[in-house]
């Protein structure tokens, strides 16, 4: 399988790209465009993966 087919491939390439920049070398207004972009990116990153610690229904008890 090629690994470009999992889930979450896209997003992790995106989110590797954005911490490898060198943000102390940009200009305030796009190192906050880059600090905005990774959280939100790290924020779907956690809502994508599996929750391995969790048992159960992902909606609680009925």
């Amino acid at each position: 399988m090629d690994p470009r087919d999992t889930p979450g491939y896209r997003l992790h390439r995106a989110l590797s790209s954005l911490t490898s920049i060198d943000i102390d070398q940009l200009e305030p207004a796009d190192q906050e465009r880059i600090s905005t972009a990774t959280t939100l990116l790290e924020q779907v990153d956690v809502l994508t993966q599996p929750n391995t610690t969790r048992d159960g229904d992902i909606h609680g008890e009925s």
